[in-house]
């Protein structure tokens, strides 16, 4: 066993195979016991000693032996509690020397001890083998989630994907990729391609893949490719190799279904895609930062505050103005995240009646960082009718369009900048946004040219030329046109006109007669059919402990982290009126426990909704065939308790 270091600075310790333990305040012969008992083992004997007389930060992994010297209670409660907010878990173990038992000692394991122990203890060198045995534990489960993860990207990519070792094996394919082939994973991995393609076929993927292997370049190339049913399809295949710090070299590959059109569409829609993406990083980073980070400190002041033994009267009203503040907070992250989703992957596709005043004000709110250092900004949105369309679609339209205003400012100052952006009522049947700036105009020439691909008047490190082609494509295909007035020198208008969607009079519509029908049951049943079950599944403890906390004045809660467990306890039995279900779970997911409840208990199945942070196409699909409605996260207590209402039903 290695010496003590009583009295010097305690580093942070890295990682490794030995075991630490810290003795914090323990006296000199208590400590010396404890090391003897250490020696004693061969655990101990690699096992390096700490004698400090408080907790250092941060805290060391390894073994904690806190001294408890008979003072008050309260004191020895309040230094567990501060090192078990500060220490990890799975790496560490936190025992008290102590002669207090009973309801004393509880309150001491309560406040974060692990043990309490009467001084000196024994079996130190046990201790440390549970720790080791913790922290393997930890470890592994760490590891199993950072592959299912892992994995759950890959699946997440709707195109196939592949990664193969520089033996050109394939070590980790996604379920596109299953697909393209008609092979499962686990036939697929440690396998070279050439074995499941024809000859000539798999020559040129060898030699493609050493192309990327040895420039380091990304290769893209097209070709045919033929399926084990014989059918034959054009594809767009890019990889690109990469390597690990341990000097491992892989390739990703990516494969497209395409031809010549669709090829250079997808090439515009990626390049603008990633266009946007550096528009508006900044703009976005700063308007999450700024809620997050009084959050943050609002809720290190709460617990501050609510570690105090007893919170002062005087205090709970600064109390409850700090939680007021984290919950808006956390509501405009909440908003910002909502807004960004709808220029997601899965979202592409759908199309329905678009508000188009929302859709602009997302815009605008994405920008809204941009607009303050460029230029001053003057909008006037009148009520309009809705457009059929892709709402994250429209937005990126007119984040197009302010985007290239700016950049007809130049180096102006940015007091001289205006830019007007404006929704009204067109002609009959149609809607128009116009966005008009002052800046430079175009001369004829450049006017007839601007919505070609890649044209650009600025320089090669200025943009893409991509970013008005795609307003247009995106315009065209929701039925609209854009118009432009511009004169060099004088500034440019561009007027987007779109087909108004002709929709049902509002005594029609039976979306209100809808919600009254879910409100009024919802309002009674409340009064009269109190702590009915429901039965929460989830993943992760934290969330299911904050539906639960939400809830339990309504609802008789049970929290379970694994669907499989839940099975278990229907089988047996138990009844439940309503099941809330995480649809991304690691094991089983709420798809598969779907499916295993319409087989063990039918009559449950309809009164079982899923709730989500995040889905991709697949699990979309099947919600749009399984399951009733999805709650998307973070939700509302009031969005939630609707929800669930509506299951009881």
């Amino acid at each position: 066993m290695q010496s003590s270091d009583a009295g010097r600075p305690i580093p942070r310790v890295a990682r490794s195979n030995a075991v630490h333990a810290m003795l914090v305040a323990v006296p000199a012969p208590v400590a010396q016991d404890v090391e003897r008992d250490l020696c004693a083992t061969a655990e101990g004997r690699a096992c390096r000693v700490i004698r400090v007389e408080s907790f250092p930060e941060p805290l060391p992994e390894g073994l904690l032996v806190l001294w408890d010297h008979g003072g008050p209670l309260e004191a020895v409660k309040a230094r567990c509690q501060w090192a078990h907010a500060r220490r990890l878990q799975t790496r560490t173990w936190l025992v008290v020397l102590t002669k207090r038992e009973g309801e004393e000692a509880e309150a001491l394991v309560e406040a974060g001890a692990d043990e309490c122990v009467a001084p000196p203890g024994t079996r130190w060198g046990a201790r440390l083998v549970a720790l080791r045995r913790r922290a393997a534990d930890g470890d592994a489960q760490a590891l199993r989630r950072a592959r299912d993860m892992f994995q759950g990207a890959l699946d997440a990519v709707p195109e196939p994907l592949f990664i193969k070792d520089r033996e050109h094996r394939l070590v980790a394919v996604n379920t596109a990729y299953c697909r393209l082939l008609e092979q499962p994973a686990e036939a697929l991995r440690g396998t070279v391609t050439s074995a499941l393609i024809s000859p000539v076929q798999a020559e040129t993927a060898w030699r493609q893949d050493e192309r990327a292997f040895t420039t380091g370049q990304t290769v893209e190339d097209e070709g045919s490719f033929t399926d084990a049913k014989g059918r034959s399809r054009e594809v767009l295949t890019q990889r690109a190799a990469y390597m690990l710090p341990n000097g491992e070299r892989f390739l990703v590959g990516l494969v497209r279904d395409v031809n010549e059109r669709t090829r250079l569409e997808t090439q515009r829609r990626l390049a603008e895609r990633m266009t946007s993406v550096g528009t508006l990083a900044a703009g976005v980073a700063h308007e999450i930062n700024n809620p997050l980070s009084y959050v943050t400190s609002n809720l290190a002041y709460l617990w501050e505050r609510v570690a105090q033994p007893v919170v002062p009267a005087e205090q709970l009203e600064e109390l409850r103005q700090v939680v007021a503040e984290a919950l808006e907070g956390a509501g405009r992250v909440r908003s910002i995240v909502r807004d960004l989703r709808t220029f997601s992957r899965t979202e592409e596709e759908q199309h329905g009646p678009v508000d188009v005043r929302r859709a602009v004000e997302d815009a605008v709110k994405r920008m809204r960082d941009e607009f303050q250092q460029r230029s001053s900004m003057a909008c006037d949105l009148e009520p309009v009718a809705a457009v059929h369309g892709n709402e994250g679609r429209l937005a990126q339209v007119v984040t197009g369009l302010l985007t290239n205003a700016l950049q007809s400012f130049g180096d102006r100052p940015p007091e001289e900048n205006l830019i007007k952006l404006r929704v009204r009522p067109g002609r009959e049947g149609h809607v128009l946004i116009e966005v008009e700036d002052n800046g430079q105009g175009m001369a004829p020439e450049v006017r007839q040219r601007i919505f070609d691909p890649f044209f650009t008047t600025r320089s090669p490190k200025g943009g893409t030329g991509l970013g008005l082609s795609i307003c247009l494509t995106l315009v065209h295909a929701m039925g609209g046109h854009i118009e432009v007035a511009s004169e060099q020198g004088q500034g440019s208008l561009f007027r987007v006109e779109l087909p108004a969607l002709a929709l049902p009079p509002e005594s029609a519509r039976p979306v209100q007669a809808v919600a009254a029908v879910v409100e009024e049951p919802s309002q009674a049943a409340r009064a009269t059919r109190s702590l009915r079950r429901l039965l929460l599944i989830d993943d992760e403890p934290a969330v299911g402990s904050a539906v639960s906390r939400l809830l339990r004045n309504l609802y008789e809660v049970h929290v379970i982290q694994d669907a499989r467990e839940a099975l278990t306890r229907l089988s047996r039995g138990e009844k439940f009126d309503a099941i809330l279900c995480d649809l991304m779970m690691p094991g089983m997911s709420g798809m598969d426990f779907l499916v295993e409840l319409e087989r063990l208990a039918p009559e449950l199945a309809p009164r079982t909704g899923l709730m989500t942070g995040g889905v991709n196409p697949q699990a979309r699909e099947f919600v749009g065939r399984r399951a009733r409605e999805l709650l998307e996260k973070p939700f509302e207590r009031d969005q939630l308790c609707t929800f669930v209402e509506t299951l009881m039903q």
